[in-house]
């Protein structure tokens, strides 16, 4: 399937590392934000990671696919309740496979993501520095962001302090990192709330990552 591309503009951040503002339209932001509701009610309801240090993620999160946990990942949700997580659709593999192809602007039909990372955000929430390390692929991680704004920092590959870019991601923009940034450390600084275009959409901040974790 064919996507039609409803982006205004694509900036390259760093190699390998593209934002598409403003990619989905209006209609796939509340089919996305729909879906991603649904999934956090069940059948593994979206809960805040513990840290192996304690600390406790301002941020809930739910898995498709495979459940991540630190260092992790495995098919049931082993630090909830136990449950197999829900599956990853076709529907939103095919659309990170499109924007994937319009970020690095070639065919993309070989990236077969089969796990997705949806993080919750309320106006306190934030993600500290880190980077995407537990998988064994390196495929490019395509990220959604629906709702509110957020300050999005995008960093190197060798620590958590400078060089870094802050880039504004918003309700409907694609964040793409691969390549050369794929194991780059980012982070979200804060959240802007009330500033989702959308009084349909969820209260918050919703991230949905792409990722193929390479376990087959």
């Amino acid at each position: 399937m064919t996507l039609p591309l409803f982006g205004m503009g694509r900036r390259e951040v760093g190699p390998g590392a593209v934002h598409l503002p403003g990619w989905l339209d209006a209609d796939r932001q509340r089919r996305l934000a729909d879906a991603c509701l649904r999934w956090a009610a069940g059948p593994v309801p979206a809960r805040h990671t513990l840290l192996p240090g304690g600390h406790r993620m301002s941020a809930r999160t739910v898995c498709l696919g495979w459940h991540w946990q630190p260092y992790r990942y495995s098919r049931t949700a082993d630090d909830v309740n136990g449950e197999p997580v829900a599956p990853l659709p076709d529907w939103l593999a095919e659309w990170g496979r499109a924007a994937l192809a319009e970020s690095y602007r070639q065919p993309s039909d070989d990236y077969r993501p089969d796990t997705a990372l949806i993080n919750f955000y309320d106006a306190d929430a934030r993600m500290g520095m880190h980077q995407d390390s537990d998988e064994k692929a390196r495929e490019p991680v395509v990220s959604f962001s629906l709702g509110d704004s957020c300050l999005f920092r995008f960093g190197n590959t060798e620590n958590r302090s400078r060089p870094y870019t802050d880039l504004t991601l918003a309700s409907g923009d694609v964040f793409v990192f691969g390549g050369e940034s794929r194991l780059a450390y980012h982070g979200v600084v804060r959240v802007e709330p009330g500033s989702s275009p959308d009084p349909a959409l969820p209260a918050g901040r919703i991230n949905i990552t792409l990722r193929a974790t390479g376990l087959g």
